[in-house]
């Protein structure tokens, strides 16, 4: 905790010296550690935009074509919490990661859509994030990430995040079909209000 506060600190001076980047509805932000951040996908940037104002370590899936690049990309990006999902499979393993992450007190990044928005419109999304969700119980905090065409330098970046999701208090503790739906719906409803 001690070196990823220290490089979290020298990240975030990087980025707001690089980006025009503003953080809004940070009060939503769990204090604690294990929950999900469900957020639209623009950039490979992303995760760092999500973790910046947050204190807790936070783990991702990645795509598995990302630990096949470099000996070096490939440590840098597990020393920050990345693991491999293999995209258009039934990768049972990830969900399993995906929750042991969570117990462990870490926080989980999850983009629902599975991929990058070239023209910032929000995706359907898929269940995955529902069915973490439902099996771990735990609050799922929806993300906004806002920006205008590439990025770039002084590009502005506004990143919103809204009230935490909680699967139990919108009647969801199953991981029936229906119930996995009702969770995505909600969560990309929320996100979908985020970005503007």
């Amino acid at each position: 905790m001690f070196w990823y506060t220290v490089l979290r600190y020298i990240v975030i001076g990087l980025y707001h010296l690089y980006f025009n980047i503003t953080f809004e509805g940070t009060e939503n932000i769990p204090k604690d550690g294990g929950n999900i951040f469900a957020s639209n996908h623009r950039s490979y940037q992303d995760p760092v935009f999500i973790a910046l104002p947050t204190r807790v370590p936070l783990s991702y899936m990645a795509k598995e074509e990302l630990f096949h690049q470099n000996v070096f990309f490939t440590l840098l990006i597990k020393a920050f919490g990345a693991f491999p999902v293999t995209r258009g499979k039934g990768d049972t393993q990830v969900i399993d990661t995906s929750i042991e992450k969570l117990e462990k007190g870490r926080n989980l990044v999850i983009f629902p859509e599975g991929t990058r928005s070239k023209d910032g419109k929000v995706g359907k999304g898929k269940t995955g994030v529902a069915l973490v969700a439902a099996v771990a119980q735990v609050p799922v905090v929806p993300v906004g990430i806002n920006f205008e065409g590439k990025l770039k330098f002084r590009k502005r970046v506004v990143v919103r995040f809204g009230k935490p999701i909680v699967p139990g208090e919108i009647g969801v503790t199953a991981t029936d079909p229906h119930s996995l739906r009702t969770i995505k719906n909600e969560i990309m409803k929320n996100i979908t209000e985020l970005v503007h």
